[in-house]
């Protein structure tokens, strides 16, 4: 039943989101949450669970049936997000694997990559991962030096990554390569290289301060041989085929964002009833009621424009700058709220054992993955002032032109 202080959820409203919603709830659950405390400590999830979620369908949503998705439309992808977010669970890292590497795939792969991989990624059998970032680069992917020298019938690839959201879990990784080395953003292209390949290694999933049942990891490559065939789109299009896929990524972090604080509230509301001080809950108290006043309406503010920009990408007409919007002030809203919500708790925030410090732990990184909120902003006013600085461009080109007419 929809409280009464929420927004209709019309991006949500039909009677398969409900019955999906269901499943979804189920899942987490019954297959994620019991594992939760031993994951942390192995810093990964079990690949029985990818095989659940795989057998249930909730991954490749919106992958072609063909192939062994769903074919749904985005709609119920994000609500998967959201709902994930909600129950505080960082593992299995469906969206990195369902909303970030299958679209690659199915979009930009040829018919051999789509039908080698795509069935064992709806099925949980293959779990894949993306390479982007790398040690000196960080939100600058135009100066990776991961290197993949053609060798006629094969690529010979040389370089690392790091922060490789489940890099240590996946069955194979779509690694930024440059493939032209003068060439800048054009010498990018993203090739295949599957866990086996001789070369192609692992470092430990790191200790984190959030997300600790998702593994991340840096990735090491050392003359791994790579097939032409793993080629994802076409040669130096690299670039080109991860800023048209940065939209959904970026938006895949603006929903979990919400899912988040709704959780984060959930939780809140719930302990300010049962906990006691001054012989009265602590809900009665003035300072409770409107820290939750406010975290409930920042929420529901944030969720009708996120709910919008998920209509808009189901449309396929969500824009990098809406996208970067939503991206950048759910993000923020997020960490705030789970703050002022884990205020609430006093000491019992600051104990593991509490839902709340999970919260807190896995939401700080939402601001620095997918491009920095400072690089959001930073693209934000680029296109606002693009016109203006295009113009700037041509008055400085052409006063140059006189110049040089003007000395001979």
């Amino acid at each position: 039943m929809l409280k009464n202080y929420q927004l209709p959820r019309t991006v949500y409203g039909t009677e398969e989101h409900a019955m999906f919603k269901k499943t979804v709830e189920e899942y987490f659950k019954n297959h994620v949450t019991p594992h939760r405390e031993r994951w942390e400590e192995q810093g990964y999830c079990d690949k029985e669970t990818w095989l659940k979620a795989g057998e249930l369908g909730l991954l490749g949503i919106t992958c072609d049936p063909k192939y062994g998705g769903m074919g749904l439309d985005f709609s119920f992808a994000a609500m998967l997000i959201e709902e994930q977010a909600r129950f505080g669970a960082a593992a299995p890292g469906i969206s990195m694997h369902s909303d970030i590497v299958i679209p690659y795939l199915e979009k930009h792969g040829s018919d051999f990559i789509k039908e080698k991989y795509l069935p064992g990624c709806c099925s949980g059998e293959l779990i894949g991962s993306l390479g982007m970032t790398e040690p000196s680069t960080g939100s600058d992917v135009q100066a990776i030096k991961t290197f993949a020298e053609d060798k006629g019938d094969h690529w010979i690839v040389n370089g690392s990554k790091t922060f490789i959201t489940i890099g240590y879990t996946a069955d194979f990784c779509i690694v930024a390569c440059k493939t032209d080395k003068n060439a800048g953003a054009r010498g990018i292209s993203l090739i295949i290289l599957d866990a086996g390949m001789p070369g192609f290694t692992k470092g430990k999933p790191f200790k984190k301060l959030g997300l600790k049942t998702s593994d991340t990891c840096e990735l090491f490559f050392e003359d791994v041989k790579v097939p032409k065939e793993n080629l994802v789109g076409e040669i130096g299009m690299g670039f080109i085929h991860m800023m048209t896929e940065l939209p959904r990524e970026r938006l895949t972090i603006a929903l979990s964002a919400i899912g988040s604080v709704r959780g984060a509230l959930e939780h809140t509301i719930e302990y300010t009833q049962e906990r006691k001080a001054f012989k009265q809950p602590i809900c009665a108290f003035q300072n409770t009621q409107f820290e939750i006043a406010e975290v409930a309406t920042q929420l529901e503010y944030h969720c009708a424009f996120v709910d919008r920009c998920t209509a808009l990408l189901a449309e396929e007409k969500l824009t990098p700058e809406l996208a970067s919007m939503a991206k950048y002030h759910s993000s923020d809203m997020q960490c705030k709220m789970i703050d002022a919500c884990l205020q609430l708790f006093g000491g019992y925030g600051f104990i593991w054992e509490y839902p709340i410090a999970r919260y807190y732990g896995d939401a700080r990184v939402q601001r620095i993955y997918g491009g920095t909120n400072e690089i959001m902003k930073l693209m934000i006013s680029r296109s606002i002032y693009a016109d203006f600085f295009q113009e700037m461009k041509a008055a400085k080109k052409h006063a140059q032109k006189q110049m040089a007419a003007a000395a001979n």
